[in-house]
């Protein structure tokens, strides 16, 4: 632990810390002999006491009760991250259990999404939620235009991580099965491996001119491709949300019940860790941070996982303010990077 970190003297570091990591053991209040008794802080229980009164007066902590225990505030908290807080790294066994169950899951991708998260989940204890990817995250790999008959057909567009999308098309002249061959071969060459966001109408249009066709194959084409290119906010995968009745927290039924409203709102959770998508970074998010004071109890650790140099997805646990912060980054951090591994070693069936 660094000192003059935060604002805080060395000393006042350490008993806020310290506040911290018994108040997550116990989820009591923690007074001044508690720590005096419990720590080796190296002063009597008066100066902690006076330490204790002044981390209050400068919004670090607050006194729930009348009695002399305190618990961290988000500023609290926020410090104790940002500043104070050791990284923790899994054992060797945990990074085996990880990768083992991964690797045990279904080549599907909304079934590795799903079982990444309730493994998650039960790793940590608390509600984990996992994005699923966005499509335009994700590279072309093949189109397979299919001949129904001499005025109808099908367009599949297959990404890195599956089968993105499929679409009818109808034509107002005939073609032939060996012209939508020639078509999805050229278009195969000219866009394999490509980001799917920069397969453009122009590109295509190119393409189908090249091969000799007409422009409502191009239309069709295109169709297919901007239904796999959905900017939409991804779906989320959860999981957990019975391990919040078990945290002394949520033991007020009707607060429970209006937090579990929140995160089966797809968009609130997603609204949550939106910006984290944008840094790139694992990021911790505190009480009213969230921007609701319906979880203004709660505290967000996202961390994202990728597919090859693309973040794709972030992974998350939502839980109380009063989480271990280092156990559950490690947690999720190792998650996603098992889940990363796990997308990049094999792609899902198609």
């Amino acid at each position: 632990m660094k000192g003059e970190e935060g604002g805080l003297d060395r000393r006042k570091a350490y008993i806020l810390a310290t506040v911290v990591y018994e108040y997550v053991a116990t989820a009591e209040p923690v007074g001044s002999q508690t720590l005096t008794q419990k720590y080796n802080l190296g002063v009597s229980s008066a100066t902690v006491r006076s330490e204790m009164a002044e981390l209050e007066a400068g919004g670090y902590l607050v006194q729930p009760h009348t009695s002399a225990g305190r618990v961290p505030s988000d500023s609290g908290y926020r410090t104790y991250v940002d500043s104070l807080m050791a990284p923790e790294e899994l054992g060797a066994e945990e990074r085996r259990r990880i990768r083992d169950e991964l690797n045990d899951a279904s080549r599907e991708l909304d079934d590795i999404v799903e079982g990444t998260t309730r493994l998650l989940s039960r790793l940590s204890n608390n509600l984990a939620f996992v994005t699923k990817p966005q499509q335009d995250a994700q590279t072309f790999k093949h189109i397979q235009l299919i001949w129904l008959s001499p005025r109808t057909g099908v367009a599949v567009v297959v990404t890195s991580l599956g089968v993105a999308a499929q679409s009818l098309f109808e034509l107002g002249a005939d073609v032939g099965p060996d012209d939508l061959t020639r078509l999805s071969n050229a278009l195969n060459h000219r866009f394999a491996d490509r980001p799917l966001r920069d397969v453009t109408d122009r590109d295509i249009g190119l393409v189908v001119g090249e091969v000799g066709l007409s422009d409502e194959l191009h239309a069709a084409v295109s169709t297919a491709v901007h239904s796999a290119r959905s900017t939409e906010a991804p779906a989320i995968a959860a999981a957990g949300a019975q391990n919040l009745l078990d945290q002394p927290e949520f033991q007020d039924i009707r607060k429970l019940r209006s937090i579990l409203r929140i995160v089966e709102e797809q968009r609130t959770l997603y609204d949550v860790v939106s910006d984290a998508m944008l840094s790139d970074a694992p990021s911790v998010k505190i009480g009213r941070e969230l921007g609701s004071e319906e979880l203004a109890d709660l505290s967000v650790v996202t961390v994202p996982y990728r597919f090859g140099p693309h973040a794709i997805g972030m992974l998350s646990i939502l839980g109380p303010r009063r989480m271990p912060y280092a156990r559950l980054l490690a947690l999720a951090s190792g998650t996603a990077e098992g889940l990363s591994r796990r997308l990049s070693d094999a792609e899902p069936d198609l």
